[in-house]
């Protein structure tokens, strides 16, 4: 195979439209743009949401609700799922990703209580639910506020 003889697909490629060579090419006079009005003149054209004045959608919409900036979205793990590991591990973000149980970390890690936790583990997260302390240092394991 050689670089020079490489070509496209047959019909994979279509000739683009020649427009204002004259009335009998078909694409002549106006050039598809029609006769006169915004869109037919050079530079014309509306905005893709413009409505012709017409209150515009996004506008007319009820807007409801408040959305706090400041709000911290934290990546959810029940105890459950940490029955995976093997006694005595570390569970941190980077283990909790290469086993699969969360697909990435936005703003922190929580751990709840769903379940039960039967292995003895350290686990490093932002948070912890009150009752998931509880289960874990009952398991025999530690709790690490990173």
């Amino acid at each position: 195979m050689r670089l020079n003889k490489l070509f496209p697909a047959p019909k994979s490629i279509k000739k683009r439209k020649r427009v204002g060579r004259g009335c009998s090419s078909g694409h002549g006079f106006t050039s598809g743009r029609g006769s006169k009005g915004q869109n037919a003149r050079a530079g014309g054209g509306v905005k893709a949401n413009f409505e012709g004045g017409q209150m515009p959608l996004y506008r007319r919409i009820p807007k409801r609700g408040f959305n706090n900036v400041f709000k911290k979205d934290y990546s959810i793990v029940n105890i459950e799922k940490l029955n995976m590991f093997n006694d005595g591990d570390i569970v941190s973000s980077k283990e909790l990703i290469s086993k699969g149980v969360i697909k990435k970390v936005v703003d922190g890690i929580k751990i709840l209580a769903k379940g039960s936790l039967t292995k003895k583990l350290t686990i490093k997260a932002n948070k912890f639910s009150q009752k998931a302390v509880r289960e874990i240092e009952s398991a025999g394991g530690k709790i690490e506020v990173v």
